[in-house]
Parts: structure tokens; C-alpha cells; sequence
């Protein structure tokens, strides 16, 4: 069985128990970074009252995807009991793993998914804008070329469906010339900034565009606007 594990985003209290059981029954997890594994196997131990907690943890990047995916669907097939996780929140979102579902699906292999926090629907939540109608493009482009293409998009976009909220995550270091590419928009753009989510220093950041880009950013960022 492939268990496709959410985590949580900051908070370790958001921590499940049905996510705790699961980890802790698995042969092997997957993880994105092996030392978030070992801190949230560290919580579990802590906090729940379990016979076993799963030890065995297999560093698993989006570049090594391709290369480990025979012997994971191997495993699958000798009926192993396999965790996928990524650093925080849901598995493939933006993070490693679609081509291991993609194979399990095309073997039916069985797989179960083991909800949990995304910082998606946590930052549309904080944002305030209403979330009926939303879009989400993972990492906002690097390249010139692409970030042009995604401008004129949103452009359309925004004609045809104009409530349409979009969801992104962004490194601070390009937060601010991200923010500036979002200026050019046609539209009157309304920009709600959460940073550092569920944890110690969270901090929801709202007001004109001009002076979003003028601030500091620190952490995880996840960028709403409308």
C-alpha cells in the first residue's frame, strides 16, 4: 500500500493521529527531506502512545523521482507498507510524487491518502477574498520569457472569470520582484501576503501593492491576491 501522508506546516500540533498511526505502521517512508522526517518521527514519538515508529526513511527529491521509482513500485507489489511525505503540508503539491501515483495508478496498485494541512487553503482562508473561485500555480516563474506568458494569462483569466483568486508560493528572495511583476496587471490588484504560517513568527501582511513591495520577507511565503 502507498500511503500518500499530508503533514503539517509548521505547527507539530497539527499533527494527526490518523497520520501518526500511519507513519509509524509503514516499512519505509519516502521523504522529501530526511530531516523533517526525523523531527516529525520525533513529535509522534512524543506525543502519541505507539508500539512502533518506522525508522526506515528513504530520501526521495524530485531529482531522484525517475531513479528510485522501480524499486519503490517493486516494493509496492511485495505488498510493502510505503509512506510518502513531503517537507510540509501535501504530498505532489508543488513536491515529489506524482510519478509514483501516476505508476500505481496505471498498475492499480492501491494507494490511500491521508488528508491533512495545505498552506493553500490555509493562506485563501486568511486572505479574506472569497474563495469560491480560486487558481493555484505553484512557484511563480524565474525566467523572463515565462513570467510574461503567466502575466498575459492572468490577464485573460481575469476577463472571463472576474472573481478568480490565484494562490502562489514564492522564496523572499524574488518576493519583491514578483510583487512588481504583479503590479503590471491590468486589474486592480488586491494582495494578501501570508508568511511563516501555523508557526512562532506567522505573519498575514495586507495593503497596497506599493507598499508590499517596499517590505522585508523572511521564510515560507505563500501570496494570494485578486
Amino acid at each position: 500500500m502507498l500511503n500518500i501522508v499530508a503533514t503539517p506546516i509548521g505547527n507539530l500540533d497539527d499533527l494527526s493521529i490518523r497520520q501518526a498511526k500511519t507513519l509509524a505502521a509503514s516499512d519505509i517512508i519516502l521523504a522529501e527531506d530526511t530531516r523533517s522526517a526525523q523531527t516529525l518521527l520525533d513529535a509522534i514519538k512524543k506525543r502519541f502512545d505507539l508500539p512502533v515508529v518506522c525508522s526506515t526513511v528513504w530520501s526521495y527529491y524530485k531529482e531522484k523521482e525517475f531513479q528510485k521509482l522501480p524499486e519503490i513500485i517493486d516494493l509496492l507489489k511485495d505488498e510493502k507498507n510505503i509512506s510518502l511525505i513531503s517537507e510540509a503540508g501535501t504530498p505532489l503539491v508543488s513536491d515529489p510524487g506524482y510519478l509514483l501515483v501516476k505508476s500505481c495508478v496505471q498498475r492499480n496498485l492501491p494507494i490511500m491518502v491521508i488528508p491533512g494541512p495545505s498552506a493553500i487553503t490555509t493562506a485563501l482562508v486568511y486572505s479574506g477574498f472569497n474563495p469560491q473561485q480560486h487558481m493555484f500555480f505553484g512557484f511563480f516563474p524565474k525566467k523572463e520569457s515565462q513570467i510574461m506568458q503567466l502575466i498575459e494569462r492572468l490577464k485573460q483569466i481575469k476577463t472571463i472569470f472576474p472573481d478568480m483568486v490565484f494562490v502562489f508560493y514564492e522564496s523572499p528572495l524574488r518576493i519583491k520582484e514578483t510583487l512588481r511583476c504583479i503590479s503590471t496587471l491590468r486589474f486592480n490588484v488586491d494582495v494578501v501576503i501570508c508568511r511563516e504560517m501555523t508557526k512562532k513568527f506567522e505573519e498575514i501582511i495586507r495593503g497596497p501593492i506599493e507598499e508590499l513591495i517596499d517590505r522585508e520577507y523572511k521564510g515560507e511565503i505563500t501570496v494570494v491576491f485578486k
